[in-house]
């Protein structure tokens, strides 16, 4: 069995939205789960992932390089107003 490497993207709901995070993974369009904890949002990713490739290979279709290198980077910052 191969190992791939795929970014994902979390995205964290608003606490009056309950929380949580939403998961994308660029590289695979339509890929993206979720998770009330950071954890279970990426072991879920794990599982999405896994499960669209699997269904690419079951379909006779190219599986989508992996992309160990992020292709964004995001930083925090500081801003007096």
């Amino acid at each position: 069995m191969k190992t791939r490497h795929y970014q994902i993207v979390l995205h964290p709901a608003p606490p009056e939205e309950g929380g949580g995070y939403t998961v994308t993974v660029p590289s695979l369009p339509g890929c993206v789960t979720e998770g009330d904890t950071l954890e279970e949002a990426i072991s879920m990713a794990r599982d999405a992932i896994a499960g669209y490739i699997e269904s690419l290979e079951t379909h006779g279709e190219p599986v989508p390089e992996s992309d160990a290198a992020p292709s964004t980077t995001t930083a925090v910052v500081d801003v007096a107003a």
